[in-house]
């Protein structure tokens, strides 16, 4: 297993933790976690990369190692504004190889689009956006986002380290024993009353009371100028979850002027823990090519 260190940066008042593998004379590679996922998630990946890289992996705030926000919600534009003085810190001036899942993946392609000349490619791992949103919805958004508000959000705690490896194996029957107590133990904590707690902010819970727009994102994602790399996971539900029909899906794929898309067999929607070694075969043919 490939050893990492940690730094940490000040950034627009929190203190965000990075992940970060390899040399720094390295060439860079920036791999962006999803909704409720932490940066060490990407061990097995980096563990799989044939080539020497400098590997960055920010820890949203509110996650992992990262300050949490101190507001009861977390806001889209905050992650952009965040990223941004992270690539600006380890790779100012050259653009960026940025890779991202799920909500990562959304995050990358919104910034790729929002900074066309800061990104050199981009690999999104099942990031394609969330349910659109109509005018009419917005009543309701804001309503159920006041009542979660009054009632409050927490996590569920675990008794131990193997409990919540097991919950994470009941959640992706892929993972391994090793693997899944290897992620419990960095999502994990433990507490003052002998649990193990998450490494995560109960209010990412809460719904957002801003609306999804897709014409937003397809505005965004037609302005990147970098060649995009589409990777979906054969057995993934991402999209049924999302009730994303095929033409919807072809939709969104035309928004980007540049798209290879790719199916990695055998895969749910974590990839990164599923097919580690292939997700890095395909990232690093994209890269590299």
């Amino acid at each position: 297993m490939k050893s990492s260190e940690s730094v940490f940066l000040d950034i627009r008042g929190l203190k965000v933790h990075c992940r970060c593998w390899g040399a720094a004379g390295q060439p860079k590679l920036f791999l962006l976690h999803g909704w409720m996922d932490f940066s060490a998630s990407f061990q097995f990946l980096v563990d799989a990369l044939r080539h020497a890289w400098h590997v960055i992996a920010p820890d949203w705030r509110g996650y992992g190692l990262s300050d949490r926000s101190g507001s009861d919600t977390y806001w889209f534009p905050d992650y952009f504004a965040d990223l941004e003085q992270i690539l600006a810190h380890f790779q100012p001036a050259e653009p960026v190889q940025l890779v991202g899942h799920s909500m990562g993946g959304n995050v990358a392609a919104l910034y790729a689009g929002i900074r066309p000349e800061r990104v050199a490619r981009l690999v999104n791992m099942e990031g394609f956006g969330l349910n659109d949103a109509r005018p009419e919805d917005a009543p309701q958004r804001y309503a159920r986002w006041l009542d979660q508000l009054e009632k409050g959000a927490r996590l569920r705690d675990y008794g131990s380290f193997d409990e919540l490896a097991d919950r994470l194996r009941s959640n992706n029957a892929r993972l391994t024993p090793e693997r899944s107590l290897f992620l419990a133990r960095h999502w994990g904590m433990a507490t003052a009353e002998g649990r193990v707690a998450l490494r995560a902010d109960p209010a990412h819970k809460l719904v957002n009371p801003v609306l999804y727009r897709l014409e937003e994102a397809k505005a965004c994602w037609r302005r990147i100028a970098a060649p995009v790399l589409w990777i979906e996971g054969e057995n993934s539900q991402n999209a049924n979850d999302l009730r994303m029909s095929a033409a919807d899906r072809d939709s969104r794929k035309a928004a980007f002027s540049d798209l290879v898309e790719r199916i990695i067999p055998d895969s749910g929607h974590m990839m990164h823990h599923d097919q580690p070694e292939r997700a890095a075969a395909l990232i690093e043919d994209f890269l590299l090519r």
